[in-house]
Parts: C-alpha cells; structure tokens; sequence
C-alpha cells in the first residue's frame, strides 16, 4: 500500500492507480532477496541482522507480522511500525499509539529508506519490507515472501515450534494462496478502486463468488487446507478482519456483511483468538487508514464510529471437525 512513488531518487505524492478501463492495478513488488537458513542465497538467517517495517493496517504487511509474533521471532527480528494515515509523504512514523519509530535508520517516511537502499530507486514504497542491517540494503518488500522466511528459515532462533507450511501440504497451500489472492486478498481493493462502474462490477462479483465458494469449503475443512492453520489461513485472515469495518463500507464490498457467513464469521474469529494473534490487530489503525488516507473514495475523512463486531465471541469450529 502506498499511493505516492518514487521516480528515479524523487518523492511523488500521487501516482495513477487504473487502467484505461478504471481497474485498479497493482505493479509487483521490487525486492525479492531470500534469506535462508544456510546462507546460500548471499543472506543467512541469524538473529539481530534482519529489522521488519510494517503498518498495523495494511494486510499484506500484517500477515507477516503475525508469523513473526507466532513464531516468536519478536528477539530476534527487530520492529518498526508506521502510523496509520497516508498523506503526502505517504508511510511516515509518528509518535501516536501503536507507531514504532525507526531507530535503525532514522528514517521519518518510509521512502527515505528506500532511497537508503538505492538512490535513485523508481518504483512503489510499500510496506513490509524487511531490512538487512549487515549489508544496509532491502530483503525484500514481497509479503508472501517474507511470510515464508520467517516460517521456514529462522527455525533455530524462533521460540515456537510452529510450522505453517508442512510439507505435505506445501503444493496445496500455495494453490490456495494463488487463488484467494485475485478474488479476495486483491479483490477488495479492484472494488475499492475501481473508477469505472464495469471493473468495479467485475470485481465484486468475482469477489462474493469466491467467498461464497469458501464458506461452502469452510463447512466440511476446519482450516483452508485441512485441519491445521497454514500460511493460506493467515493471508485469509488478514482481508476477512478488515471486512465489515472496512470494505464493507468503504470499498462498496455490500453484497453481504461477513458475519452472515456462519463459517467464514467462525472461522474468522477462531484464528483471531489464538493466542498471539489479536496483538497484531490494531482497529484504530485500520479505520484511520482507510477512512482518512484515500480522498477520492472518502473525501470528507470522517471516520464512522461502528461497527461494534465481537471478535472474542464464542466460535463453533469444532463443529466441523466432528462433522
């Protein structure tokens, strides 16, 4: 997320979003460096060397921050977190609650750190990205990526032993990040940007499809890819907590609320209430964000007040399990 860019070293505060058609497009990301655990990719996996920058309302960013925290790698790779509106200088750490200031790079807005690590970097400036100390340079910026290192490569050094892509399950899981990803994970914002009322038709109806389709698999697996959490569950959940106060409203997401889904809502609050999980979920960081940093969908930045949503309510999970 971000909606400025820089232009070879030069911060511009807004960059064009849609095609000709009005769909919102999404260039990839930059960076894709692999850290591993032997150290045969040119970085190596130890502890202190690697700092994470994220914000707490953007969803890509904190699917990486919850296989950090649940992997316990909280001591071992360093923190950073953005506050949580977008204005001209799009990503800036602030002193408000929930905000980490950049005390490796000193840094006040995230593209500065970019243009640490290339000058005369052209691109999008996103979050997360994942620092090298050692080398002063971006990992990488791919948070299905970094999500990956974290899960795979740091296994000596994190307090958890945890894995959410078992190999038994790797192809499957891949499969189902490939393909909540178009629909769902990406597909709120299609909706939310679309500036053409046939590409935002397109994505809502590939959108609700897709979740509809999900809620019937959600009734016979407990999980995405079976009965065990997986990284497919984690990009899931990040798009499903933003719904209702979010998307529902704000990108026009408004065919259902999530919580008429029996089992996506119960499956929703089941993965939030692992211990762990709910310290990633900041909501006055999603609802400012949102509401405030995008003029063109909110001009008026109010922020609503509801709605009131019970994450902690009781979940029927084992349900399924028994059926």
């Amino acid at each position: 997320m971000g909606l400025g860019i820089l232009k070879d070293g030069v911060w511009i505060s807004r960059r064009e979003q849609e095609d000709s058609q009005g769909k919102f497009i999404r260039p990839s990301t930059t960076y894709r460096n692999q850290i591993t655990a032997d150290g045969s990719s040119g970085f190596l996996a130890e502890p202190g060397r690697y700092h994470l920058y994220i914000s707490w309302a953007c969803p890509w960013a904190c699917r990486t921050a919850i296989i950090w925290r649940l992997k316990g790698l909280e001591d071992v790779i360093g923190l950073s977190v953005v506050g949580a509106e977008i204005k001209e200088n799009s990503w800036e750490f602030t002193d408000e609650p929930g905000s980490i200031p950049d005390l490796i790079n000193g840094t006040e807005y995230l593209w500065q750190l970019y243009l640490k690590a290339d000058p005369n970097y052209s691109g999008r400036v996103t979050v997360p990205v994942l620092w090298d100390q050692k080398k002063g340079t971006i990992v990488n910026n791919e948070s299905r990526e970094i999500m990956r290192m974290f899960d795979t490569q740091f296994d000596d050094f994190a307090q958890q032993d945890i894995n959410f892509y078992p190999e038994d399950l790797q192809q499957l899981i891949d499969e189902t990040i490939d393909a909540i990803y178009q629909p769902i994970n990406n597909g709120v914002y299609r909706a939310g940007f679309a500036t053409s009322q046939l590409a935002y038709d397109e994505a809502v109806t590939e959108l609700f499809s897709a979740l509809d389709a999900w809620e019937k698999i959600l009734g016979k697996r407990r999980y995405l890819c079976g009965d065990q959490v997986t990284e497919a569950d984690w990009c899931m959940f990040t798009t499903l907590l933003r719904f209702d106060a979010v998307y529902y409203v704000h990108f026009k997401c408004n065919l259902h609320r999530l919580v008429e889904y029996p089992n996506l809502w119960n499956y929703l609050k089941e993965l939030y209430q692992l211990p762990g999980v709910k310290e990633t979920c900041n909501f006055d960081h999603i609802k400012r964000h949102y509401y405030k940093s995008h003029p063109n969908v909110n001009p008026t930045g109010i922020v609503p007040k509801g709605p009131v949503i019970d994450f902690d309510a009781p979940h029927n999970r084992d349900e399924v399990v028994k059926r």
